[in-house]
């Protein structure tokens, strides 16, 4: 059968990454490199996806402004039109004859 050494339970003295700080830690200069262009790497991935969210929120808050602005227009133009009616129903009212009742 084949070898299964590296199968099987993790050893115990097997390493994982560790948090390190670079001001603190003794580390070349490749390594410094390195960790920033790694950091690097990830801000340039995380950038479009904030990106995308900023665009889509950006949309989503000038529809509502445009809809606010929209409505605002909408309700002037019929108190206009309401005083219009009243203006005419008051000069109706003026034009029709009067009696001892009004």
């Amino acid at each position: 059968m084949a070898d299964k050494s590296g199968q099987g339970e993790p050893k115990a003295e097997a390493q994982f990454a560790k948090r390190i700080d670079p001001a603190k830690a003794d580390l070349t200069k490749e390594q410094l490199q390195f960790i920033r262009q790694v950091e690097l790497a990830q801000w340039k991935k995380k950038a479009a996806n904030l990106r995308g969210r900023n665009v889509a929120t950006g949309l989503a808050i000038g529809a509502v402004v445009l809809g606010i602005y929209g409505y605002t227009f909408y309700s002037v133009s019929q108190e206009r039109v309401m005083d219009e009616i009243d203006e005419e129903a008051r000069a109706a009212k003026l034009q029709t004859s009067k009696t001892g009742a009004n």
